[in-house]
């Protein structure tokens, strides 16, 4: 029974010395595994050609990310388990990015960027946070993790989910047509699934109140470019802040790059920590062994 770790290997290199402390008796390999038949535990960001067969009693994937999108969930063994990688600082990071984000956008950075770019010298006006209503698309561990950072601001605040939630504060939303309807600035949290590719489309812009702010941290796959495009150009959606894009890097002259009313940053909302994120491994092995779901254990049929 071993471990192979199949990722940045500067980073396994930190793997390997908290495997090394906590679970000493199981072999941990980076890169290869000199026995792939004793593979139990993966832990990668893309699951290799010929898995089943090259690890034939392989029991759990562990992701490097946060996302599990990267992987053809369909193509992989019923028997074989997928972690997201849950780490505490990956929910820190993103409520950091996400109260930057929504903040920006209530604050109108984007609009003050371009002033200063053009030595423009004019004042726009501060509109309060309680009349600026936020909206959060996915109520998982990030979705109310990010709402749980925005409470102290003011913002009334709203999430929408396809399952009925109960969050202190919060206006939880089953139906998604009265959620956007009350939303001046939409975060989008939700993962990539077959069912959220081109989610954020001309309809679901047209459903916001005219004027809107967007906030992108799921998947670049979810948003439609020109409908983004052509939502800016008419007024329906004022401004946006985007971490994720299809493809990254986006092409050199992509509009994206030089539109005053976009932010755009390379992806950088969170990063997995190393040391948090073996620990994270270290814990879903010892469930595993003791009988116990890992914390973080996926449902591939609803892929996430």
């Amino acid at each position: 029974m071993a471990v192979l770790y199949r990722s940045d290997p500067v980073r396994g290199a930190i793997f390997a010395d908290i495997f090394a402390a906590e679970l000493p008796g199981m072999p941990f390999h980076i890169g290869e595994a000199p026995d792939p038949e004793a593979v139990h535990y993966l832990v990668t960001w893309t699951a290799p050609e010929r898995l089943a067969e090259t690890y034939p009693n392989l029991r759990l994937i562990f992701s490097v990310g946060a996302g599990v999108d990267q992987f053809d969930l369909g193509t992989l063994p019923e028997h074989v388990g997928v972690v997201r990688m849950l780490e505490p600082g990956i929910a820190e990071q993103m409520r950091e990015y996400a109260t930057l984000a929504t903040l920006a956008m209530h604050r109108d950075l984007p609009v003050y960027l371009e002033r200063q770019r053009a030595a423009n010298w004019q004042i726009g006006v501060n509109v309060p946070a309680a009349k600026r209503r936020v909206g959060v698309l996915g109520l998982g561990n990030l979705g109310q993790s990010v709402l749980q950072a925005l409470r102290p601001f003011g913002f009334p605040l709203a999430g929408w989910g396809r399952t009925e939630r109960n969050i202190e504060g919060v206006a939880c939303f089953t139906d998604l047509d009265a959620f956007l309807a009350r939303t001046d600035i939409l975060l989008c949290l939700l993962p990539l699934t077959a069912e959220t590719v081109g989610f954020l489309d001309a309809e679901l812009f047209a459903k916001l109140p005219q004027g809107a702010r967007l906030v992108h941290l799921g998947r670049g796959r979810q948003l439609d470019h020109e409908a983004l495009r052509a939502a800016l150009d008419s007024g329906q959606i004022s401004q946006a802040m985007l971490d994720v894009t299809e493809p990254e890097p986006l092409p050199e002259h992509h509009w994206l790059w030089h539109d005053a009313r976009v932010i755009l940053t390379p992806h950088i909302a969170c990063q997995t920590r190393p040391l948090d994120g073996a620990h994270h491994v270290v814990a879903g092995i010892r469930a595993d062994l003791a009988g116990s779901l890992p914390e973080g254990l996926i449902d591939k049929g609803k892929g996430y």
